[in-house]
């Protein structure tokens, strides 16, 4: 019996230092240099691509503001999955020729050699920018949105022509939110195998889950709106497609509270959705705050993107009230079981595999890594970035990059200071790992007047993580186009 005991006792210790070791490293974020949220995966050319709102904390004369202000849209991209690009700022309002104020949630298509942008102007209305290409720019030039609360169907009218309350008592609803009207936002654009587009938007109520035929042209309703059979919906519609069947997925709280990520599935777009499964309950490191996802294929295998608040935990943000609105993605694999449900996701720090070894004998551009630590990147005026705000102990990661079996002899790189410049450590591991080799970076007469300069390594050898490492005194040291080892 006592061996039995001291048995049960050592398991119940080994699952609470599971507990606490999930609790400590929580999610897994993708992007650290600035706030995203809500992202959107679209494969295109042998990349995935990224689209998130651009989450800040905006300040007014007594201090921060909590609100969701989101003006732009951000664009990420990798083709490893681990190492990501960061392409800046894709869409911003100033570019939506009607006069919409927010872009909140993007969703992002590509039809007739052309990338169409939807997002939500708050809650609102949803809008459609386009590009000739994947990062932008993209531009609105529409004289209004998609849909509304004018467009037919999306506001559900009695006799009298006047809104309808929602059902207080619908499965999943949360308390009061019968009285709290549409939300027109969170577009999902799915384009089907016969070439028909359908968008699904709403938000606020189970009973507001709606979906309306798109015309040939991508910027014009075909008809009008559809109500969806989607218990517990909240918001974060988001519509894919396996093995010929239709499956919407949406924030939600049929199960449980906070909310969670679930699904209904169909065999027809706009009609016949099921009774609703669980793909993830509230990820962890998100204070019980709201989630959006997408859902996704890449080189064959299925995603699934969403967001949470560890960065702001990461950057010492105490205060819950601003964390809600700074939050970070994240991205983990999902599998579907023979039956065509989908096996619950449990969110993981770093459980998506690098598809790839990185090459560090071409040049890359200085906006390329896995993570990173106390810099940004900035726009050049010319259609690319660089990275900037490198303070001392600022550090990048680029993962798995391989040396090969003779390694690296040089460290090459296009530097510029507009300052007292500084060092670049060049270090293997982690950020106080082996240093293999050191680069001085003098005042160069500006933050862009690039010159090309390098330094002996010794000792990269094989696959490793590389850590570039900035040290130097003052904010704004050198700015980093890019890099290459010969």
């Amino acid at each position: 019996m006592i061996r039995i005991l001291i048995k049960k006792k050592r398991v119940f210790i080994t699952f609470l230092l599971l507990l606490i070791t999930i609790s400590a490293l929580a999610d897994y974020p993708i992007f650290t240099q600035r706030y995203t949220a809500d992202p959107w995966g679209l494969e295109y050319n042998g990349r995935l691509y990224l689209y998130c709102s651009a989450d800040f904390l905006q300040t007014g004369p007594n201090g921060p503001e909590p609100g969701y202000y989101m003006k732009s849209i951000t664009c990420i991209s990798t083709d490893d999955m681990k190492n990501w690009t960061d392409h800046g700022e894709v869409f911003d309002v100033k570019d939506s020729k009607w006069g919409a104020h927010l872009s909140w949630a993007p969703c992002v298509v590509r039809r007739n050699n052309k990338f169409y942008l939807y997002y939500g102007n708050g809650d609102r209305g949803i809008g459609v920018a386009v590009s000739d290409s994947p990062t932008g720019p993209f531009v609105d030039s529409n004289k209004g949105p998609v849909v509304d609360h004018g467009t037919p169907g999306v506001l559900l009218l009695d006799d009298d022509n006047k809104p309808k309350m929602n059902n207080a008592e619908a499965p999943g609803a949360l308390r009061g939110s019968e009285a709290w009207g549409m939300w027109c936002f969170d577009p999902s654009v799915l384009i089907d195998d016969d070439g028909q587009a359908y968008m699904y938007f709403g938000g606020a109520h189970p009973d507001n889950a709606r979906v309306i035929k798109l015309k040939e042209n991508m910027v014009e309703t075909d008809g009008g709106a559809v109500k969806v059979n989607t218990p517990g919906f909240f918001e974060a519609s988001y519509v894919h497609k396996y093995r010929g069947k239709y499956y919407y997925s949406y924030a939600g709280h049929y199960f449980s509270s906070p909310a969670n990520i679930e699904y209904v599935v169909s065999d027809s777009p706009m009609e016949g959705f099921d009774s609703p499964s669980l793909i993830m309950s509230n990820p962890p490191v998100n204070d019980g705050m709201n989630n959006h996802h997408s859902i996704f294929q890449f080189k064959g295998e299925w995603y699934i993107a969403y967001h949470n608040r560890q960065v702001a935990r990461d950057n010492k943000v105490a205060e819950r009230r601003y964390r809600e609105y700074m939050r970070n993605v994240a991205i983990d694999r999902l599998y579907y079981n023979a039956d065509g449900t989908i096996r619950q996701v449990i969110p993981t720090v770093d459980g998506v595999p690098q598809l790839k070894n990185f090459d560090p004998y071409k040049w890359t551009s200085a906006t390329v890594m896995a993570h990173a630590h106390g810099v940004n990147t900035e726009a050049d005026g010319k259609g690319g970035r660089y990275l900037s705000d490198v303070k001392d102990s600022s550090w990048i990661v680029i993962k798995g990059v391989d040396f090969g079996m003779h390694g690296a002899k040089r460290f090459m790189a296009k530097v510029a200071s507009d300052g007292k410049g500084g060092k670049i450590e060049i270090r293997l591991g982690d950020p106080d790992g082996v240093m293999v080799g050191s680069l001085e970076v003098n005042n160069t007469g500006g933050k862009q007047n690039w010159v090309e300069k390098s330094c002996l390594v010794s000792n990269a050898v094989g696959v490793r993580d590389l850590y570039l490492v900035f040290r130097g005194q003052g904010d704004h040291l050198l700015t980093l186009s890019s890099w290459q080892f010969d």
